[in-house]
């Protein structure tokens, strides 16, 4: 195996979303629909990427992990386990629904699944905030009758973003992401979501969206206030880091170079700012699929058995998410 694995996106109307993903990164999206996520690289049953080009084109995420867990996950993976990470664009039109993300116990009590992630902030509108955690001092009982009452934005600690910040959230905090805000969001593979609020809107269909308050209630870790993002910086250094992944911020100058060696583990790569000129074995010739450019928007599967080299075309930002299997 040689080959950087590159997908194709999966796009998912959402009544929030809109058409930055189009007007940013140059795609085209399905004609007249809020597109509120771009799923990049996903191995589900209800979604499963497709690799774009080189060896394995056309075949699911899935299905390569059967036949090549070894070269891609390396040697103890088990060739029937799923990829661990779902990696999604978010593009925030309106603000999303207060939501929040079992931990791993209660997601066994209530059949679903645990989900720890992380949001980098890739453009945010002039006044847009996130919303993540209690503010301090909130008690159950308060978030209860607040709920009743329409004051619930009143319990949820908020503040303002820019460009570069990002954030861990991890299962059991109550969050939102407010209007105005384009996101990089790296999960683990879960799609379990329970909404308590969502500002009296309506969905797709001109009813109201189906709400989870006793799955919400049970769900919210009661003891966690006010959680601080990490803001936008020039240098490189770790963004996130939990039980689930690692992610490392890495600030290229135009042609410095970033090496990854073969046989450590398996990592994903997601553009941000700028681009880079892909090379394999330290080497940027022209021969695909090295010598390809990855752009903004990008995200790519570097398998455990390959090694690059990427070079930046002009300053660049890289994310680079390692630790996850």
């Amino acid at each position: 195996m040689r080959d950087l694995l590159r997908f194709e996106p999966l796009y998912q109307e959402r009544v929030w979303g809109g058409r930055v993903l189009e007007s940013t990164f140059g795609r085209t999206l399905p004609a007249g629909r809020p597109i509120g996520e771009s799923w990049e690289i996903v191995d589900r049953p209800e979604a499963q990427s497709v690799v774009r080009a080189g060896h394995f084109a056309g075949q699911t995420l899935h299905a390569v992990l059967a036949k090549h867990a070894a070269d891609v996950m390396g040697p103890k993976w088990p060739a029937n386990r799923p990829f661990p990470i779902l990696v999604k664009w978010l593009d925030c039109r309106e603000r999303l629904s207060l939501q929040v993300h079992p931990p791993a116990a209660v997601a066994a009590e209530l059949k679903g699944e645990p989900k720890t992630e992380n949001w980098y902030i890739a453009h945010s509108a002039a006044d847009a905030h996130l919303l993540v955690g209690l503010k301090r001092g909130v008690t159950r009982p308060q978030f209860e009758h607040a709920i009743s009452d329409g004051t619930l934005e009143q319990c949820i600690h908020h503040f303002r973003v820019a460009a570069g910040d990002s954030i861990l959230v991890q299962s059991g905090q109550v969050h939102a992401i407010d209007a105005g805000n384009l996101i990089l969001e790296i999960q683990q593979n879960s799609d379990t979501t329970y909404r308590v609020y969502d500002w009296g809107r309506v969905g797709l269909d001109g009813k109201p969206r189906q709400l989870h308050i006793a799955e919400s209630l049970r769900s919210i870790l009661w003891d966690d206030f006010e959680p601080a993002p990490v803001r936008a910086a020039p240098t490189s250094g770790v963004i996130a880091d939990c039980a689930e992944f690692c992610i490392r911020r890495v600030v290229l100058g135009a042609g410095e170079r970033i090496s990854i060696s073969a046989g450590e583990q398996p990592r994903l790569l997601s553009i941000v700012s700028g681009s880079v000129r892909c090379g394999a074995d330290g080497s940027t010739g022209s021969r695909a699929p090295f010598g390809q450019a990855l752009g903004r928007g990008e995200n790519v599967l570097l398998p455990f058995a390959c090694a690059f080299t990427f070079t930046a075309e002009s300053t660049a930002i890289l994310l680079v998410t390692e630790n996850f299997t």
